[in-house]
């Protein structure tokens, strides 16, 4: 047997040398990048259908939208992400505590501007988690998840224009009170009294007016609704001015907008030749800009994941068939919109940058919901997720570099207005409902006798959900109802002990 010796000459061994501390420079780059605790900055607008962002929708999107456009070209696209509900209350829910709504008391519909706390006091948030691992963070725009509000009686108002509260009282149950050190914001839609701004637990001045912004109620008399998006857009701005390297922060800034009342300002009036909404969803791209603008201008983009998304799909109040006629289609080339079991009323835009750990112009088709933002939080940090916290999240954070989610959850489960269930598992989408389960026609009283007693869509050849396979697969639907009825009687959707919903479920409203 020969032996042999491997020899190296000088300019060979240079270059070795060289490839290697490139290699090993570009590895310690990423590895700091996830080393160092990120900035998570979450913006959510507010009924903003998935196609109203124009890269999203290229061929049926006619509202240009280039801060969303430059956010994508920069990160990435998730073309299958999901809010918990279809409209709301319900979706903030899950965005801020990782689990289903549904599992409390608030089983349809949303919460109102005098409504009390969804949130009980001892549950853990995504706000007091990065709170616990040294974050600091701030919450700006709508609450919309219920207060303790000061009143002047032991009796709590009925209606929207009581006449009980205690305007210099403290406002408690709000963002400070569960895991936020800052909020500035609404207690509600826009369209919901009080109509006055809250600083962390006190009212910003005395609703000694009365205004409607759609609904009458109790007003600040200075309280404008065509001033909060932009007074949304400086807070958050402020709030990131305001931090500093040596501590990492958590921005949850929840627009007003594209929600009624639609109302663009007078420079964005007539911009989008749609209509007020179209205007108004671009003066929304625009306030997202600044606020990207501001994380750049700080110094802190390089150590910060942004995520931009809304709450659920488009409204019919932004004049749809109105728009679609003109060759606008906001959910796309998806059936229904808010308040829908369909994913037009659930499918939502989902852009994330985080340089260095994003790919920058990526594509992302992995199945990702809202839910899952407090255990991607805990995945990023490298902690476990606390007891009794997170019961239906997974950690999308492997899709961030193109990974496969390993999920412990065998199903998304979505909600409609009306409370009905549906479940999507794979390519398949079962609706426990005969309609749309929201607004759309038909709605469940209007469907034709002797329609299937469900829906069973896949997902993968008919995205549009118009050829139901409800009854030629009863297999497919025994399979998918067995697991979204565990999901639910379990108290949790993940791995884990059982847990325990805060009221009766039922899984399928309407069945005899």
């Amino acid at each position: 047997m020969t032996n042999t010796t491997l020899r190296w000459d000088a300019p060979m061994a240079l270059a070795a040398l060289a490839l290697f501390a490139a290699f090993s420079f570009s590895a310690r780059d990423v590895r700091g990048a996830e080393a160092a605790k990120p900035n998570i900055v979450w913006i959510l607008a507010d009924d903003w259908g998935y196609g109203d962002v124009q890269c999203l929708n290229p061929n049926r999107g006619k509202i240009a939208t280039p801060a969303m456009d430059r956010l994508a070209a920069q990160g990435m696209t998730f073309t299958d992400a999901h809010t918990t509900s279809s409209v709301c209350t319900p979706t903030r829910y899950g965005i801020l505590t990782g689990r289903y709504n549904w599992r409390t008391h608030l089983q349809k519909s949303v919460l109102y501007g005098f409504s009390e706390p969804l949130i009980a006091e001892d549950r853990m948030t995504v706000a007091g988690l990065l709170k616990q691992n040294g974050y600091a963070t701030g919450a700006i725009g709508k609450w919309h998840l219920g207060l303790d509000l000061p009143f002047t009686t032991d009796e709590r108002p009925k209606g929207n224009n009581p006449d009980n509260i205690d305007w210099k009282g403290r406002v408690g149950g709000g963002p400070v009170d569960r895991g936020f050190d800052y909020f500035y914001g609404i207690s509600a839609s826009l369209d919901m009294p009080p109509y006055i701004y809250i600083e962390n637990d006190r009212f910003v001045g005395e609703a000694t007016a009365t205004k409607a912004f759609q609904r009458k109620g109790p007003a600040e008399p200075d309280f404008e609704a065509i001033d909060v998006l932009p007074m949304i857009g400086k807070k958050a701005v402020e709030f990131i001015s305001k931090q500093d390297s040596s501590k990492p922060f958590f921005a949850y800034v929840a627009f007003t907008s594209p929600h009624t009342p639609i109302l663009p300002s007078k420079e964005w009036q007539g911009k989008s030749e749609l209509g007020k909404y179209g205007d108004f969803v671009m003066q929304t791209d625009a306030v997202i800009g600044d606020i990207v603008a501001e994380i750049d201008r700080a110094g802190f983009g390089d150590n910060t994941l942004v995520i931009v998304t809304s709450d659920n799909g488009c409204s019919k109040a932004a004049g749809i068939e109105a728009m679609q006629a003109k060759g606008h289609f906001p959910s796309a080339n998806l059936r229904g919109s808010k308040a829908d079991l369909w994913d037009g009323g659930h499918r939502v835009p989902f852009i994330a940058r985080w340089p260095g750990v994003v790919q920058p112009g990526s594509k992302s088709d992995q199945t990702v919901c809202q839910v899952d933002l407090m255990a991607t939080c805990a995945d990023i940090l490298g902690i476990a997720m606390p007891p009794g916290a997170g019961e239906d999240s997974v950690s999308f954070r492997a899709a961030l570099s193109d990974k496969p989610i390993a999920s412990t959850r065998k199903g998304l489960i979505h909600h409609s207005i009306e409370g009905n269930f549906a479940y999507r598992q794979g390519k398949w989408k079962l609706l426990l409902a005969r309609g749309s389960g929201g607004w759309t026609a038909p709605r469940e009283k209007q469907v034709p006798a002797g329609s299937p007693d469900g829906q069973l869509y896949d997902m993968s050849a008919d995205p549009g959900e118009t050829n139901n396979l409800f009854d030629s697969k009863p297999e497919i639907v025994a399979m998918l109802l067995a697991d979204l009825t565990a999901d639910v009687e379990r108290g949790r959707s993940t791995d884990g002990p059982d847990a325990t919903n805060d009221a009766p479920i039922v899984v399928w409203k309407g069945k005899q």
